[in-house]
């Protein structure tokens, strides 16, 4: 008989990024998952921005002075940070590790900056894909067609969506968007089967064990 049942073996969560220039669909494709994925949860993010009205602490964000949000940082404590116009926003290692720790799988919205530094930090347990749109041509079509910014900003964003689009080779994964369901649908393919790897399976190896010295 195995020395270590079956039941004992527990899978460790995994980190999701989803990275996108803005039109390309990233958000759209978060808020699925997140409906349609047991076990996954967004990234709560730490900010030194003021909370807005219906704003709540620790499920919003974690609202810190710049002073804390600057200790945090210089005791490791974030896995991800950066300076973004007047404020910091981050990401605290505490509970997404806890997270990971109960089989949990965390989702994060975030550049190829943050990406990166989350590879940096906890490369073993983060699984990136970056959403790409069928053309710029497209890119530009979406962001005009939602009416939201003038031309100055769709300038702007087109921009950075090339600079963005540039570290398209940082990610694990690359979906081309040209069907929504369909990018949906590839994003849950990708973490189901991460779900599965070994690497994740703690105490995978004591219930082998068990097996082969019968």
């Amino acid at each position: 008989m195995p020395t270590l049942p079956y039941s004992a073996v527990r899978r460790r969560g995994l980190m999701l990024v989803l990275s996108a220039p803005s039109g390309g669909g990233k958000s759209t494709i978060a808020r699925a998952l997140l409906e349609r994925e047991p076990g996954l949860s967004l990234s709560v993010s730490v900010t030194t921005r003021k909370p807005r009205p219906g704003e709540i602490e620790g499920i919003h964000y974690f609202f810190r002075t710049v002073e804390e949000f600057d200790v945090m940082a210089a005791k490791g404590d974030m896995l991800e940070y950066a300076q973004v116009f007047d404020n910091r926003y981050g990401t605290p290692r505490g509970p997404v590790e806890n997270a990971l720790t109960e089989g949990r799988d965390v989702l994060f919205d975030i550049d190829w900056q943050g990406n990166r530094q989350l590879a940096d930090n906890a490369r073993p347990d983060l699984v990136s894909v970056f959403i790409l749109p069928p053309s710029l041509g497209e890119l530009e079509r979406r962001l005009t067609d939602r009416n939201q910014d003038g031309p100055d900003v769709i300038a702007r964003r087109m921009a950075e969506a090339a600079d963005e689009i540039s570290h398209w080779a940082e990610y694990d994964y690359v979906i081309v968007n040209t069907n929504l369901e369909e990018s949906i649908a590839a994003v849950q393919a990708i973490l189901r089967a991460e779900r599965l790897k070994r690497v994740r399976r703690v105490g995978l190896d004591g219930f082998i064990d068990g097996i082969l010295k019968g």
